[in-house]
């Protein structure tokens, strides 16, 4: 080295605050500078860069806690610059900016925007205090956050306000966790786990994503041992999980900290097909050498051609303390408030704090010089870390061929077989768009063996006569977060989740936390491009019958139903065209999640193709009867609930009655819209009065429980002299569909006897002695006789 580069050299050794080196830390960069990657001078400058802008981004995190102020001289807060009610999830911040400084290093170093991911959300003021320092905030922080005092000072007031405006919005574009005003943040990560089993279903080829991992969430959420068995070079980016290992949860150390630290969980991932390798977590140089490191090795295992799956994916455990660089650390105060007391009323806490924050202090002009050698987006060429290519995800519309409509006249026919064959035609017709189908189990016994036929199980090693193969594309594990996962993070292609209906509730965290991440972006003006990923969930609860009553639970709909119906699309399709077209419904959108309860058994033909087009497209139809002389209008929602309901209404017609029976398709679309963005997806007035003239008595029959479908659809509910609903009444057991109907009192007598308190009608006139016996509970339930119309 010269002596230029030898000066910059030690005076990056020397290390900055908190920051130090050590010895293997410093052979690693001196390889690095050795590598011929970039001119060592210009390496050494980048990395003594992060140990100020790490000190100084520290110094940030502890005032958003703390204060709602800084003072860039460096001068000792008073008690009135204090918050009165501090609040920060301040240690594992810490623990994040030397990660994320790290991250933004190997960048510069390597002039390349990699993609990053973070699963502890809740340490959102290391990457809200780094990008206001660095300048590459959000659209709606431009202006509000920079690194002068007056942006720091707002930033530091805004954390933990509460700020709330007018329309019960929050004031303040910042958050407790990651948002869509998080620039580059493409998660929450409220629900710690979920990151661990979507980052290697993330990148498309080509892209390298870097993604930062918790030791609390590795208890949380087993199936990110998995990352081995599905990555593939073919088809997959560079993925690089970087554990922050500071041994803590809330109140006590983690298991890995009780079962030997870093070294046991070396070997542990090991054991799981990982290339791990410990560094300092607390030296932002440690993480930059190890992204790059990381990548190499996956980039040379990827150029071999006589690679053998799985892959040794490399894994970056940084072992620190957690709340490093502050008082308080490696104790459970460091999770949240550290200090042990409040500085605004506390001397002793107010002096803890502000000697803290000198040791971390950087002066403004260093702060400046340091950026400048860290964003240097312009000068390499390259997209900011803002706009890092998953945040960016815009995949082209896919190409959606016209299905294969069943057609009047032909025999019943199995909604999944037809969902199944149609998707195999937008499998064959999208080859540039990745697919990914999420399968617990049993996807050959949910009628989808033509999909399992085309994309395959993806495996290891593959089983002679057996449907996988090492590039299948059905991410298979009997864990249905994990396999949720795959189809969720696959947000440059075309996916599909299909479960059982009860057991897709495993799944709801997962789901739910896509959802309200992407409707917070509709909101904010963000919407987001990704297509629409379909969650189609069968061997149903009325369907399911054969087994006890675990596997009978109509809960993921209802709770689905519960989020923004624009975002939560919860989908009832009800004969084999109606559930083709839901799925291309789907597949139109954007940034949405489409749940499809779905029947896998034969059920009659009900709509022809444009029939269900409207159906799906409105919401709802007329299936049977004219509103014109109608006395009582059966609403059904489900495809056994149609069928029971045109029972009902065929004998209540052989009585001379008049009866309309709609089907909804879509429930959500019904409902009381809760702000302008559900306003603009839910029916009009004028659509909601077509189907559902007013005046008329109204029964309400419904695949879910009764009383949260009531209450969706108030709209159509005119009191309850006129209307009623029926629905699942979470009873159930080893019965036939028959007896599931019969016990939770939606068959279609009893539709007949729920009908007789809302028209006046004799029960005497409508049921035969034995069918009111059974409908009363005192016959037997075979009087109630099984017909087909």
């Amino acid at each position: 080295m010269n002596e230029l580069t030898t000066a910059t050299s030690k005076t990056w050794q020397q290390g900055y605050g908190p920051i130090s080196h050590n010895n293997e830390t410093i052979e690693r960069v001196a390889a690095l500078a050795a590598s011929g990657l970039i001119e060592p001078e210009a390496l050494y400058r980048i990395l003594a860069a992060a140990d100020r802008l790490t000190s100084a981004a520290m110094w940030t995190v502890v005032h958003m806690t703390y204060a709602h102020r800084v003072d860039l001289s460096g001068t000792p807060l008073p008690a009135e610059a204090f918050k009165s009610t501090p609040e920060g999830h301040t240690g594992g911040s810490l623990n994040m900016v030397p990660a994320f400084i790290g991250y933004l290093a190997a960048n510069a170093i390597t002039a390349k925007t990699r993609s990053w991911l973070m699963g502890q959300g809740h340490s959102v003021a290391a990457i809200e205090a780094v990008n206001a320092l660095t300048g590459d905030v959000s659209p709606a922080q431009r202006g509000r956050y920079d690194r002068s005092e007056k942006g720091l000072s707002q930033l530091a007031a805004d954390f933990y306000s509460y700020a709330i405006d007018a329309d019960g919005n929050a004031a303040v574009p910042l958050g407790s966790h990651a948002g869509p005003n998080t620039a580059g943040a493409i998660s929450e990560g409220g629900y710690l786990g979920f990151a661990e089993v979507q980052y290697v279903h993330a990148p498309l080829p080509g892209e390298s994503l870097v993604a930062f991992l918790s030791d609390g969430a590795f208890e949380e959420q087993r199936g990110s041992d998995w990352t081995p068995r599905w990555w593939r070079a073919e088809d997959s980016g560079i993925a690089i999980p970087v554990m922050i290992l500071n041994g803590r949860r809330i109140e006590e150390r983690v298991q890995i900290a009780q079962q030997g630290g870093a070294d046991w969980l070396a070997d542990h991932l090991k054991l799981n097909g990982f290339d791990p390798f410990i560094i300092d977590g607390r030296d932002p140089a440690a993480f930059a050498c190890a992204i790059i490191e990381a990548e190499k090795r996956l980039e040379r295992f990827a150029a071999d051609p006589a690679r053998v799956y799985p892959a040794p994916i490399p894994y970056v455990i940084a072992e620190t303390i957690k709340g490093f660089g502050f008082p308080g650390a490696d104790t459970n105060a460091a999770h949240n408030l550290p200090l042990g007391g409040n500085p605004a009323q506390d001397e002793p806490a107010r002096n803890a704090f502000n000697e803290a924050a000198q040791a971390l202090f950087v002066p403004a002009a260093q702060i400046e010089s340091a950026v400048g050698e860290i964003a240097v987006h312009r000068e390499q060429g390259r997209e900011p870390e803002s706009r890092h290519a998953l945040a960016l995800r815009n995949p082209a519309a896919p190409s959606l061929p016209e299905p294969d409509w069943t057609i009047a006249g032909d025999p019943p026919d199995c909604a999944m077989h037809a969902l199944d064959r149609w998707f195999v035609r937008v499998v064959d017709a999208n080859p540039t768009l990745r697919p990914r189908v999420g399968n617990p189990d049993e996807l050959r016994s949910n009628h989808m063996g033509a999909t399992l036929d085309r994309l395959r199980h993806r495996v290891n090693t593959s089983e002679p006569g057996v449907a996988d193969a090492i590039d299948g594309a059905v991410i298979t594990a009997l864990n249905e977060e994990a396999v949720a996962g795959a189809a969720l993070a696959n947000k440059g292609g075309i996916n599909l989740i299909v479960s059982y209906e009860a057991f897709a509730m495993k799944m709801l965290g997962g789901v739910r936390q896509e959802i309200v991440f992407s409707r917070r972006q509709r909101e904010a003006g963000q919407e987001p491009r990704w297509i629409s990923v379909p969650l189609v969930v069968t061997s149903h609860t009325w369907e399911n019958a054969k087994n006890e009553q675990s596997h009978q639970d109509p809960t993921i709909g209802e709770a689905l139903l519960g989020e923004m119906s624009d975002t939560s699309r919860v989908l009832f399709p009800v004969d084999a065209n109606s559930a083709v077209a839901a799925l291309r419904s789907v597949y139109n959108g954007r940034g949405q999640v489409g749940c499809l309860i779905v029947s896998k058994r034969d059920m009659p033909h009900r709509f022809d193709a444009e029939d269900a087009d409207r159906f799906v497209t409105d919401g709802g139809a007329h299936v049977q009867g004219e509103t014109e002389g109608a006395e009582l209008q059966i609403v059904a929602i489900g495809a056994y609930q149609l069928e029971e309901a045109l029972k009902a209404a065929y004998r209540l017609r052989t009585h001379g009655r008049h009866v309309l029976v709609t089907a909804v398709s879509e429930p959500g679309r019904f409902r009381i819209p809760r702000d302008p963005i559900e306003a603009g997806f839910t029916a009009s007035d004028e659509t909601l009065a077509a189907l559902f003239p007013a005046n008329m008595p109204r029964l309400i029959v419904s695949h879910t429980r009764p009383e949260p479908m009531l209450g969706l659809l108030r709209r159509l509910d005119s009191g309850p002299r006129t209307t009623a609903a029926r629905g699942y009444i979470s009873r159930g057991g080893t019965l036939d569909v028959s007896g599931m109907l019969f016990a939770n009192r939606c068959s279609w007598a009893h539709l007949v006897d729920a009908a007789v308190p809302l028209t006046g009608w004799s029960r005497d006139d409508l049921l035969a002695p034995a069918e009111r016996a059974a409908v009363e509970g005192r016959g037997h339930p075979g009087d109630i006789a099984a017909f087909n119309i």
